[in-house]
Parts: C-alpha cells; structure tokens; sequence
C-alpha cells in the first residue's frame, strides 16, 4: 500500500490506473529506472487474467498457466522493483500543466504522467432479472462462481470464444448446459469442436434471452424466443452465466478532454500510446484497436513505459492521430 497518501505536495513520476497485465507490466519497466509509479486498481489485481481459469496462449508456458497464477506473478514481480498498489478508484483526471491532477477514493494524488490501462468489464443483457439476481443466480465469471453450481442445471448465455470455454469449464461441476446462442455460433473451429462434442452442453442456435426468472431469491429458469418459429422457450436452471462481451472502462472519462472513440475506447497517437492529453498514456484492452489478449497488452504495457520515461525526460514524440 501507498505510505504517502497523506502527503498533499507530492508529485509521482506516474499514476498507473488498473492494475491488470498491461500496467503490471509497464511497472515493472519505469520501477527498474526509478520512476516512482504507483498503480490504483479498484476490483482484483490483475484485472480479467486474474479471473481467466486457464491462460492457453500466453508465451513462454508450454502447458498453460491458471489466470490467478500469471497475474500474481505479474504481480510480485512489479512490487519487487518498487511499485505500490492502492486499491481504490479514480474519479478525474485534469490537466494542471506541470502535473496532472487525479481525484480518487484515497483523496487527490498528482502525477507529471499518467498510464491509463482500465480494462473492460463485462457487457450485460439488459432483461428482467439479470440485475435482480446478480450474484444470487446470474454471474459473468465461471472460476469465480462455477463451484456454487456442482452437481446444478445451468445456462449460459453467448456465442464467441468465452461463452464457449467458459461453458467448457463449468461442465467441471454443473451436470448439464444449455448454451444459448442469439444469432451465430461465433466461437473459433477448436471451441465449437469442444463444445459439441461435450454430452453435458446442449447448443441452442437462434435462442435470445429474454427474462431470468426466479423465486424466493433464487433462479429457477430462463424464458427466451426461438427466432425461427418465433415460439417463447423455457430452460429450467438454477443459475445463468453471461458471456457476451466486454466494455471498456471509461466512464471516469466523461467530461474530460481525453477523445474516445465510437464505442468508448481511448484513442492515442500512431507512435507512442499518447492520448490527445500530453502526458497521458493507454495500454491494454482500453486502447481504441486493441486486440483483447494478454500478450498484447503486456506488451503495450512495456512500450507505454518506454514512452512514459522518454516524456518524463523532456523527450517526447508528437502526437500523430
């Protein structure tokens, strides 16, 4: 934790907003050149990793490695060179000119840069008692809740890749799924493969979701239409999982001059991850044209911290849009 909190004057070298791969990694790079970086996180530390059951296609393990796992290493290795994590939230960012000003639930901390690297979150439906039964029945991370489930009735809900390994995980301990898919099947060859050849899912192609429904606290089934025939269907569950997507974590952002782009991405320069705000970087899932995996946002952590040093030094590069 931050020791200086109380100190009104101090300016940090950088305040680092998440603390997912992407800052993480760009941590480990100003620490190990002495650039005083703290870093605010405001859910888990180490963001949507943290809560990924298994991590696949990350470089370097040959046999995967548990989402928990990679973002704790991730984690320790950052805090060995120096960087302090606070858990708490920022609010506003303003522009002061020699510093920036961030207004967060620890009170107002100043930095002369800043790395905005807030991740998405998930997306949600929108239909009568999703959010009713938010953690009492309707969940958005199967290694956080699955095991509520074991030996349960569940449907998910969502037809790309997380939908997809997600249902895969929760087999570990539902007894059957019923995977509702709205439109198209979107998920890549190998998952969909997976899927249909596990006898604890059942797919259903052109379903929607229209209402969860429960009793005395707790789900008891999901009502949605099937579009071809236009019929209403009815899934009897004790619990819905909802993969269908992330947004990005941009709201603090409302107000500020830093440009979004159509969907609330933040867009920076060509060159350097700047923002349109100088001395403002992005990396990670937050950044307007990311690519949505790990790897990549470790990387543009790493870069973003190369920047963040060359601005601090008086070097920086112009913005390019």
């Amino acid at each position: 934790m931050v020791e200086e909190t109380t100190d009104k004057n101090k300016v940090w070298d950088v305040v680092m907003i998440g603390a997912g791969p992407a800052s993480l990694a760009a941590a480990v790079y100003t620490t190990r050149e002495d650039i005083e970086t703290v870093l605010f996180e405001k859910g888990a530390i180490g963001g949507l990793a943290a809560v990924t059951d298994w991590v696949d296609n990350y470089p370097g393990f040959p046999k995967g490695i548990s989402g928990l796992d990679l973002s704790a290493n991730l984690q320790a290795q950052a805090e060995r060179f120096g960087a302090k994590i606070e858990l708490g939230e920022v609010s506003k960012i303003e522009d002061k000119g020699d510093y920036k000003l961030l207004q967060t639930t620890e009170g107002e901390y100043k930095a002369k840069a800043i790395l905005i690297a807030t991740g998405s979150d998930y997306k949600k439906i929108g239909v009568p008692g999703e959010a009713e039964f938010y953690a009492r029945g309707v969940h958005y991370c199967a290694t956080c809740d699955g095991a509520f489930y074991r030996d349960k009735k569940l449907v998910v809900v969502g037809g790309g890749n997380s939908a997809a390994q997600e249902s895969l995980f929760l087999t570990k301990f539902a007894t059957h799924i019923d995977l509702l898919v709205r439109s198209t099947f979107k998920a890549s060859d190998i998952l969909q493969k997976e899927v249909k050849q596990n006898p604890k899912i059942t797919i259903h192609i052109g379903t929607t979701t229209d209402e969860i429904v429960g009793k005395d606290g707790k789900v008891t089934k999901v009502i949605g239409t099937d579009t071809a025939s236009g019929k209403k269907v009815e899934f009897p569950t004790d619990g819905v999982f909802v993969f269908v997507g992330l947004s990005p974590n941009t709201e603090f952002l409302a107000g500020s001059s830093i440009e979004l782009d159509n969907i609330g991405l933040i867009k920076t320069s060509m060159n350097d991850l700047q923002t349109n705000m100088p001395g403002v970087f992005v990396a990670g899932d937050v950044h307007s044209g990311a690519t949505m995996q790990i790897a990549s946002a470790v990387g543009e952590g790493a870069t973003a911290a190369l920047h963040i040093r060359e601005y601090l030094e008086g070097k920086p590069h112009p913005i390019q849009n």
